[in-house]
């Protein structure tokens, strides 16, 4: 970049941070989303509420279909599907 580019777009320096920093924010939150182990360890919580009575089957069913569909889409993100 020239000088004169660099300083027409230095006042938007501030903008180009905050994007850079909400992408970050969006990326760390997308991992720890599709992590297997805390998508498996959620399942795993599912049914110790479901065995002790804790939550209803339907809506334990339910809980767990969303979670086995974020633990198929972090195994096709994994093999670069997605």
């Amino acid at each position: 970049m020239g000088l004169m580019t660099s300083l027409l777009t230095l006042p938007l320096a501030p903008l180009r941070l905050t994007v850079a920093v909400a992408e970050q924010i969006r990326k760390q939150a997308e991992a720890e989303y599709y992590d297997p182990a805390r998508i498996r360890l959620q399942l795993e919580q599912i049914e110790i509420l479901r065995e002790n009575g804790e939550i209803d089957p339907e809506e334990a069913a339910a809980i767990e279909d969303e979670l086995i569909n974020r633990l198929l889409v972090s195994n096709a993100r994994q093999r670069g599907e997605v």
